[in-house]
């Protein structure tokens, strides 16, 4: 059998397929398309859910894909075993409603024999216990003799997720020989040694199960076939493990270079490197795909594996940040079969390497914390650190749990392990259960039964329609009329309404005859059906009927201007602040827009005012705005901007504003710029990690805003008593003369301060030869107490200081101690977080300073009294 690289079996794989009449298409992003129930795309048939269910048409009924897939359940194992990864790729075959067993079975055998060239003696499957169609198929079509065909139950060969579609599969397995067995009389297929691979599952959709349990076949049953790239490779190419494959070892041996250890000499060493080169290729593709570092969603699993793999460089000795590297390598080997990641390069490796240095900062605030809880163990007295605070410092801060054993080991402090595997088996278990959730998708809702019924647009070129309904829903059911106060929604076959796509929000409008009058808030797409939602103002509306549909023409216009000038600002933005930035959402409203944008730090007054004055430049010019149909591939030849989350057919649609600006876009737009009118930004903001997002306004609206800002303007001027163009240095004036008063108001409070401090240092008490103030004053703020802090340190030399003062909302602690002092023991972190628990607030800090606050001020004396009691005790220690 000849050795095959991953990227010649992709290939060969979908030109095969290809050839039996399928249509390729490319892998779709990694965030799901209208689908809660996911975070990530975790299998070639995930982002094909809406085909099989029905709710929209597929481009053909036969489809090819190799789809990229994240599961991350068993992030902990991987690296340490030879199959476990997060990133793979799925190759499929996928039929809806056309082929079926006799045509799937026998080109899946014509494909690994004769194709991939798999020794037939080798080879083996595995058939659901009563499937005798997929046995005789297998037996007397393929010819592959009964023994070689094991018949399974349920639980290993059918598939199905609660009620809806499901039924039987068939699984080929690969023999790897005697020597990888188990060695048990029973080793066959199913055995969980490593001896029977399985690597191809093909599904038999053929029933749907009620919610009673009971099976009923599909008149129109499909298939679905999943074969995992990297399982396969390691086949063909004769290795243990997906990491020695050809292009995975690629990345292993690039990461090696970097961390100047050779692979294969140590087995914890290899561990990291393996975690690296699988976690990198996820990144790549998660940032390719738009997803961006957060703290939730798939932003936070991006996150995590990001300083997963950042913590192995470390474990590696690699102390500078070195993953964004890492990428060229990733690219080099997946860059010929995912062409964009070559286009986003330079943007993918700007995302990492910001985020491996705010990992740095944040490796040292978890440090941080882990000295505050050796401090207040040592105040305890307790020796062991809780599982759920050494998980909070794996999960938040990115500390392996040997790492946290090695630093308390240096305090004589162990942690309690158990409780630390059972936090993390609960993560596991929450990971887990967002499979769970897969089921929903899978059963139909009111518009998946309503079969072919399509309806057709017309709004990009009239204002209204003559209509005919096709349906009505109700209550979440189907009805075939519906009365005045009636909340509706209504299925037309023709309609000017446009449904919400591409951040512009759905028309407003109304739909009439002689009969009723319905008022239409939203228009939603679901497949080929738009969904006209609204409330029936007068008279009867039944299915059948005919109606005028008509939209609010306004509300139109102005979603129009709206979208247009996000374009324009697109095209600005990459003028002014660069290439790299990439839209990355939007809301084009009737009445505002926004514009989500990737960006590395906050944009500043006069890049805002550049990229204002471009936008209005493009308006004031009067660009034609044309467009056109064409192909997905001539358009982006041509130099059409293609969003990351979009997923495009073969036709596109293409808005041209003159020379400027070319972007794929489906929504409504004006004839030309000057329709525009204005455009003025409203704010500029932060909305996660290199994510910045405008918001801004046009046409009458920012007219109207620009009114508001004049009357503020004009308050101003008459409060200050100046014209307008002296407002500015009136308030410069004023604002010299208040710094003058703060800065006479501070000295005597120094002075009074001075005077206070050596009231206190009258009352301080001696411990072991350090002068220990603790004191309540009163009408001071955090800031006050730390000068005064400062003020007794100097005075005291060695000292210990816990200073309060109250608000009528809360209680203000600070504590403070000098070098001497904290040598001998004292932690004012520990001491000043006990302290703030008493009055039921919250605080802590470093061993010389820290601070916190209070929410019950009745409590204020006895937290004082505590602080004396934690002194004493860290004195004795």
């Amino acid at each position: 059998m000849e050795k095959l690289g991953m990227n010649e079996i992709r290939e060969k794989f979908l030109s095969f397929f290809e050839s039996k009449g399928h249509l390729r298409l490319p892998s779709f992003s990694l965030i799901p398309k209208n689908d809660k129930s996911l975070l990530l795309i975790n299998s070639g048939m995930a982002p094909l859910k809406p085909y099989f269910t029905g709710k929209e048409t597929p481009p053909s009924k036969r489809v090819t894909t190799c789809q990229r897939c994240i599961r991350t359940p068993d992030i902990e194992r991987v690296g340490k075993t030879a199959r476990h990864g997060t990133f793979f790729e799925m190759l499929g075959n996928f039929s809806f409603g056309d082929y079926f067993k006799k045509e799937a079975i026998p080109w899946a055998w014509e494909f690994v024999t004769e194709v991939l060239g798999l020794p037939v003696d080798r080879l083996w499957v595995s058939i659901y216990e009563e499937d005798d169609e997929a046995f005789e198929i297998w037996n007397k079509i393929v010819g592959l003799p009964p023994e070689r065909i094991v018949r399974m139950g349920k639980e290993d060969n059918f598939w199905e997720i609660g009620t809806g579609p499901c039924g039987p599969s068939s699984e080929i397995y690969f023999d790897r020989g005697e020597e990888k067995g188990c060695g048990k009389p029973t080793c066959g297929v199913g055995c969980d040694c490593d001896r029977f691979i399985e690597f191809w599952n093909l599904v038999f959709t053929q029933f749907n199960k009620d919610e009673r349990g009971n099976y009923h076949r599909l008149p129109n049953p499909n298939i679905d076939t999943g074969m995992g790239l990297e399982r396969i490779a390691t086949i063909m190419q004769g290795v243990d493990s997906i990491f020695d494959v050809d292009v995975i070892r690629g990345i292993t041996n690039f990461v090696s270079k970097i961390a100047e250890v050779e692979y294969g000499k140590d087995a914890e060493k290899d561990v990291s490197l393996r975690v690296i080169t699988d976690h990198i290729r996820g990144i790549t593709f998660m940032i390719s795909d738009g997803i961006l570092p957060s703290n939730e969603g798939r932003g936070y699993v991006l996150r995590r594996l990001l300083r997963r793999a950042a913590r192995h460089g470390k474990l590696l000795g690699i102390n500078d940040t070195f993953l964004y590297k890492v990428v060229d390598s990733v690219i080099e080997n997946y860059g010929e079969a995912y062409p964009e990641i070559i286009e986003r390069k330079d943007y993918i490796k700007r995302i990492i390497k910001l985020e491996e240095e705010r990992f740095k900062e944040t490796i040292d605030q978890g440090l941080t914390i882990l000295q505050d809880y050796i401090s207040e163990l040592k105040v305890q007295g307790k020796t062991v650190l809780e599982g759920s605070k050494a998980f909070k410092l794996y999960d938040t801060y990115g500390f392996p749990l040997d790492l946290t054993k090695e630093i308390l080991q240096e305090a004589g402090i162990t942690v309690d392990e158990e409780g630390y595997t059972k936090e993390l088996e609960k993560q596991r278990i929450r990971a887990r259960s967002s499979r769970k959730e897969d089921n929903s998708l899978w059963e139909q809702d009111i518009y998946s039964t309503l079969g072919d019924i399509k309806t057709k647009f017309v709004g990009y070129d009239t204002y209204e329609s003559d209509s005919k309904v096709l349906a009505i829903v109700k209550d979440e059911e189907l009805v075939e009329e519906a009365e005045a106060g009636d909340d509706v929604s209504i299925i037309l076959d023709v309609t000017p309404f446009y449904a919400e796509s591409g951040g512009q929000i759905g028309d407003k409008g109304v739909l009439e005859n002689e009969n009723a009058l319905i008022k239409v808030n939203d228009c939603k797409k679901i497949g080929d059906k738009f969904i006209h939602t609204g409330t029936i103002e007068r008279g009867l509306i039944s299915v059948g009927d005919e109606v005028k549909a008509q939209i609010d023409v306004v509300s139109r216009r102005n979603a129009a201007r709206n979208h247009t000038v996000t374009h324009l600002l697109h095209k600005a933005l990459k003028e002014i602040l660069g290439d790299h930035v990439h839209q990355a959402g939007s809301l084009v409203a009737d009445d505002r827009l926004r514009f989500d944008f990737s960006h590395y730090q906050a944009v500043t007054k006069e890049e805002l005012k550049q990229i204002e004055n471009r936008v209005n430049e493009k308006i004031y010019q009067s660009l034609n705005v044309h467009i056109e149909e064409k192909t997905y591939d001539e358009a982006v030849k041509e130099g059409a901007v293609a969003l990351f989350t979009e997923k495009y057919g073969d036709k596109v649609r293409v808005v041209k504003i003159d020379d400027y600006s070319m972007e794929l876009c489906g929504g409504t737009h004006v004839k030309n710029t000057n329709e525009i009118g204005i455009f003025k930004i409203v704010s500029e903001s932060a909305v996660g990690a290199g994510l910045r997002r405008i918001e801004a306004l046009t046409g009458l609206a920012a007219i109207k805003y620009l009114g508001e800002k004049e009357e503020i303007l004009k308050e101003a001027s008459d409060l200050l008593k100046v014209q307008d163009k002296e407002i500015i240095s009136k308030i410069e004036s004023l604002q010299q003369v208040l710094k003058t008063k703060d800065k006479e108001i501070e000295q005597l409070k120094i002075k009074m301060a001075s005077i206070l401090a050596d009231s206190l240092i009258n009352s301080a008490i001696s411990l072991d030869g350090i002068k220990v103030v603790v004191s309540k004053v009163e009408d001071y703020d955090s800031e006050a107490l730390k000068a005064l802090g400062d003020i007794l340190k100097d005075k005291l030399k060695i000292a210990a200081v816990v200073l309060a003062s109250s608000t009528p909302e809360k209680a203000i602690f600070v504590g403070m101690a000098t070098k001497d002092v904290v040598q001998k023991g004292i932690n004012m972190g520990a001491i000043i977080k006990e302290v703030c628990k008493v009055s039921e607030g919250n605080g802590g800090g470093r061993p010389d300073m820290a601070q916190g606050t209070g929410k019950n001020l009745s409590k204020v004396d006895e937290a004082l009294n505590k602080a004396i009691d934690i002194v004493k005790e860290q004195l004795k220690n």
